[in-house]
């Protein structure tokens, strides 16, 4: 009977493609070292993001073309820099990679190299070839080493490697024709060469181990006894049994994994000696340090950053002005077109529930856009790490990390995202009051509340001929919105007495021009993802709320329609004011004005009514829905014929037939939104980030009891 080599390969159900299903791809490397640059560039378009297994990292997939009818399925994993994961996000690779039975274990793996500083990223290289995985060397940024007067012999590199390497540069798809055809002909190979051998003293260990699991592989035996503890797919007995074994063998995991990495990059010194050639050497100082020295000045760089987010906010206001108009505006004249030529109860379920809601999404894709754009500007630029480093001193007094700035940042965008993000935060204090207060940046999701209402009652004007007065004011929210944040995280870290030191280590990347293909892709993908996900949500509550507002419990719409009817004949109204109060009638007595009326007590002294008290309800499902609902409420309760959302809300009177959107009353709203916890998936990302419900139950106590008092202020005292 033919006997296996002791490391080779096993063949599973789960490792081996069949007809119907592409071969799997994983994209691993360092941060910075050009992979998710490579990952857009192969699967473009034909991508999607979800979850891995058991977790709630973000985990990025697509499918890329090789020639012909073949694909493969390529996987985005986190940027680590070993196999030795000091972050959660990174603890998702060692699910992946060492467990072969799984049915997402690749096929072979990607390893994209920074060329320019070669011996840093082959530390990741060896690790992985003494997994025996099947491989391909992605050599990126060649043309950054070329100008560094690096050379690298490929072939030579290849020899010493044993598996092929294909020179690239990811940003502009150099060599990724190359790449397919490696791919394509499955020309992958796991080394036959081990790059560290393991010591005499832990072999016992690592034979235990191989035959409690049935392992194929002595590294990989090796990293489960390293491990256990962190990898999802074993259960409590494989944990205590490692355990003992571990316990018993006297395993120190700290200073093996010392050993090992000294003794790899000792390897490495030996292979790149032949394999790499400096022509020159840096004289001047590079143009980067020059730029940093600017960027990241104690004074100089938060200025620039502060100018940068004004100019976002700025282009936020001014340049999506137009396209926002237009959508308005078309959805306006559609609904009006299908009401001249329909009549009936479906069509008004379609111009006032169907299109207004999507009115409520539509509208506000230019803005969504804008910022993306900028966010990934600044990203792609190498900028927003200058940022994070920028900022750790200013974070540190508020018990916070320069790593929290990330999430921070990105909770712009969107918190759900944003709270996954603080996983790469090693600190446990760090990572808990970064989650705790990233609800509080204002995200893309209150721009919609944001603009309506600010465009509401701040005029359309310039201070000195310069700065646009909307722009300032929606910069000043987010600003509001950031203050709020950092105090809490302060206050947060005064109530747990937290003492544990954390430290802030940080590369920086190459400062390069944005890859414009790259940043119309993240635009699309976000856009794609509110359109969607918001989307759908904000369509389904519209319809549900018109159906809410269009009847009403028993008789008590007819009854109220009747006593309009009798008061307009007894004092002789025009008909088109009978009808506004006729309609006006009927919503304040339909189910969703009675949910109104029951919680305006609470709301009255913020200057709100039983009408807004009705989109806050529905705006706890996302926050975007407000301006939906607000749409919804004042297609039902004024005539259709008004025109725009803006339009809608500005010919709201009171009861004395004022302006009932004052900018008092526009303010107490725009600061509960500011604060305020409306969101049901930040929640729900909260508590599987945490385990436990008591930090979600926090945020939503603690954030909503803020905005309240917060409005009551601005709406009782200014």
């Amino acid at each position: 009977m033919p006997v296996a080599a002791p490391d080779s390969r096993p063949v599973t159900s789960a490792a081996v493609p069949g007809p119907e299903r592409p071969p799997k791809l994983a994209l691993i490397g360092n941060p910075n070292s050009g992979k998710t640059s490579l990952f857009n560039q192969l699967t473009g378009l034909n991508q999607k993001v979800g979850n891995f297994p058991g977790v709630t990292v973000d985990r990025k997939t697509g499918l890329a073309p090789l020639g012909g009818a073949r694909r493969a399925e390529v996987i985005d994993l986190p940027g680590t820099y070993s196999l030795y994961p000091k972050s959660l996000d990174e603890r998702v690779i060692a699910d992946l990679l060492y467990d072969p039975t799984s049915a997402d274990y690749p096929d072979f793996v990607v390893v994209t190299v920074d060329a320019s500083n070669l011996r840093r990223g082959l530390l990741l290289f060896t690790q992985l070839a003494d997994l025996g995985l099947p491989a391909v060397l992605g050599l990126n940024m060649t043309d950054v080493a070329a100008e560094r007067g690096i050379s690298i012999d490929v072939p030579a590199l290849e020899r010493e490697l044993q598996v092929p390497v294909v020179p690239l540069n990811a940003r502009k798809g150099t060599g990724l024709a190359a790449l397919r055809i490696v791919l394509a002909d499955r020309l992958a190979v796991a080394p036959t060469r081990r790059f560290w051998e393991i010591p005499a003293s832990l072999r016992p260990l690592v034979q235990q181990v191989r035959a409690r699991f049935g392992l194929h592989n002595d590294y990989l035996a090796l990293h489960y006894a390293h491990q256990f503890r962190q990898l999802h797919f074993l259960s409590e007995a494989d944990r205590t049994d490692l355990a003992r074994l571990t316990e018993q063998a006297g395993f120190d995991s700290t200073a093996r994994q010392a050993e090992e990495t000294v003794a790899r990059y000792a390897r490495l010194n030996e292979v790149l000696l032949d394999v790499v050639t400096v022509t020159r050497t840096e004289r001047q100082e590079p143009a980067s340090n020059k730029i940093d020295k600017v960027l990241t000045h104690r004074v100089f760089g938060y200025l620039i950053f502060l100018a940068i987010l004004f100019l976002l906010f700025q282009a936020i206001f001014a340049w999506a002005q137009y396209p926002m108009d237009w959508i308005d505006q078309g959805i306006s004249a559609l609904s009006g077109a299908i009401q001249a030529r329909f009549s009936g109860p479906l069509v008004r379920l379609l111009t006032e529930g169907v299109i207004a809601g999507l009115g409520g999404v539509l509208i506000f894709i230019p803005q969504i856009a804008l910022l993306f754009a900028f966010l990934a500007v600044l990203e792609e630029s190498g900028y927003m790490a200058r940022v994070t480093f920028l900022m750790d001193k200013l974070m540190r007094p508020f018990g916070l990390s320069g790593k929290s700035v990330v999430p921070l940042i990105s909770g712009l965008a969107c918190a759900v995202p944003a709270i996954m993000g603080a996983r790469t935060i090693e600190s446990w204090k760090d990572r808990m009051l970064t989650i705790f207060v990233t609800p509080l940046m204002s995200c893309s999701a209150r721009i919609p509340v944001y603009t309506v209402l600010v465009a509401l009652v701040v005029p359309d004007e310039s201070w000195l001929g310069l700065f646009n007065m909307r722009g300032l004011v929606l910069m000043g929210l987010y600003l509001l919105g950031t203050a709020s944040a950092l105090l809490s995280a302060w206050a947060l870290k005064v109530v747990l007495k937290a003492r544990e030191r954390s430290y802030f280590i940080m590369e920086f990347p190459v400062y390069r021009w944005p890859r414009w293909k790259n940043v119309g892709l993240t635009i699309v993908e976000k856009v794609k993802a509110f359109v969607w996900q918001a989307g759908k949500v904000i369509v389904a509550i519209s319809v549900l709320l018109w159906v809410l507002a269009s009847y009403g419990p028993g008789q008590r719409q007819a009854q109220a329609e009747a006593a309009v009817q009798r008061q307009a004949a007894a004092q002789r109204w025009p008909a088109p004011e009978t009808e506004r109060r006729v309609a006006s009638a009927r919503l304040e007595t339909s189910y969703a004005g009675t949910f109104g009326h029951l919680i305006e007590p609470a709301i009255r002294p913020l200057g709100f009514d039983w009408k807004i008290g009705i989109a806050l309800l529905t705006s706890f499902a996302a926050r975007e829905v407000f301006v939906g609902t607000m749409s919804t409420i004042y297609s039902v309760g004024q005539d259709a014929d008004l025109g725009t959302v803006q339009q809608k809300l500005a010919n709201e009177k009171d009861t004395q037939g004022h302006p009932f959107f004052t900018p008092r009353r526009a303010l107490s709203l725009l600061v509960f939104y500011v604060f305020a916890m409306q969101c049901m998936s930040t929640l729900a990302t909260t508590y599987r980030e945490t385990k436990s419900w008591r930090w979600p139950l926090g945020q939503l106590v603690y954030m909503t009891g803020l905005a309240y008092l917060a409005s009551l202020l601005v709406w009782q005292v200014f």
